[in-house]
């Protein structure tokens, strides 16, 4: 095992003495500091994401400092968030920042001072693992210090997702403990215990989460309009529904009537929004999909048209969805008068299972707030 050895010279003052008399300090002449060092099982074995963990003072990021240079971010603060990734192409960047976690539209048009601490701790990551060249460990120190601990555990959910299927390695530097099941690191080191601990037989699975589904009034779209990509306009017949967990309002889900294609019971999504500080869990997606399944009892037949490429990718992949006659196709004339985007847009229908759960939340037509039915879900 190898020792880092730190040593300060005291510069002796009326501060100093003071301390000295009153302590019992045996060195006056400098402050010696010893930190384990023992990484060389790292090598035997491959890994994505290792983590050096432990309370302040440890040595964590000196520790950290023996796999490279800790890189910073450089945000243009006139630009708009999407611009600062300048080096990838404009899809490209698109897709970097949706995988982190930060999928919100809106977002990426402001500049980077104008963010959340969340979404500006995400855009810092995104930043940084992009930037990384290839075969280099990208090296983050202080992780999750500075965010919500619901934050913290939703992007490290986005992150070692990202890295695991880039094949990228990371180091991660943190106090912060309750990471750890959301990230599943292949190894991790503390300098107390001064080995590193490998976790290749670690379960490969999110600890639960459960939100409540509940029907909303029209007037909860003000909450959450400001996050979509598209109009903050919703049609004022969409049925509505927010999400909430651990005691916070995190999503909305507004369906229509789908009458196009022939049959008055279709319905399809017309907006789905999870707030930032709770993107990359899969939230959005998994409540999307109970819901199709509850109207898919009262029988309805449930559709999504969008030309969101994280959703779009989502459809594509999912085997509860297949792809319609209008997939891959850009949208025709609109009689309402709108503009449409001209580019082709993502076209499903759901085929999944058919809910065997209480479905009054479909059923009911609501005007209250939220107290009125619910429906709780365990999405993992």
């Amino acid at each position: 095992m190898g020792v880092i050895k730190l040593k300060n010279e005291i510069i002796n003052d009326e501060y100093t003495e003071y301390v000295f008399d009153n302590f019992d300090i045996q060195n006056r002449e400098a402050t010696n500091v010893e930190i384990p060092m023992n990484f060389a099982d790292c090598r035997t074995f491959e890994w994505n994401i290792g983590v050096i963990y432990g309370g302040s003072g440890t040595g964590k990021t000196t520790l950290l400092k023996q796999f490279g240079q800790i890189t910073k971010s450089n945000f243009d603060g006139k630009k708009a968030l999407i611009s600062n990734f300048d080096w990838l192409d404009p899809k490209s960047a698109t897709f970097l920042l949706t995988a982190m976690g930060l999928g919100s539209v809106p977002t990426w048009l402001r500049p980077f001072h104008t963010l959340s601490n969340g979404e500006q701790y995400r855009a810092e990551l995104a930043y940084k693992v992009a930037k990384a060249k290839e075969g280099d460990c990208v090296l983050i120190d202080e992780y999750t210090s500075v965010v919500d601990r619901d934050v913290a555990k939703s992007m490290s959910n986005a992150l070692q997702k990202y890295i695991r299927r880039e094949n990228k390695k990371i180091i991660l530097a943190s106090c912060h403990f309750d990471i750890m099941e959301w990230l599943n690191p292949d190894w991790t080191y503390s300098p107390t215990i001064g080995r590193v601990e490998r976790h290749a037989c670690l379960r490969r699975t999110r600890p639960d989460i459960n939100v409540q589904i509940f029907r909303c009034r029209y007037e909860t779209w003000k909450l959450f309009k400001q996050h979509h990509y598209l109009t903050e306009e919703l049609n004022k017949c969409a049925e509505t529904f927010l999400v909430e967990m651990n005691g916070q309002y995190i999503g909305f889900f507004g369906i229509l009537p789908f009458p196009g294609v022939g049959d008055p019971k279709t319905r399809r999504l017309s907006r789905m929004v999870i707030l930032p500080d709770f993107q990359g869990l899969g939230i959005g997606t998994k409540v999307f999909n109970y819901l199709c399944s509850l109207y898919m009892a009262e029988g309805h037949q449930m559709y999504v048209r969008t030309v969101s490429p994280g959703l779009g990718k989502f459809m594509e992949k999912n085997e509860n969805w297949e792809a319609t006659s209008s997939n891959g196709k850009i949208p025709g004339a609109d009689t309402s008068g709108r503009k449409l985007m001209l580019r082709p847009g993502y076209s499903y229908k759901y085929i999944g299972e058919t809910s065997t759960d209480d479905t009054s939340i479909i059923r009911m037509n609501a005007s209250a707030w939220k107290d009125v039915a619910q429906n709780q879900v365990s999405l993992f």
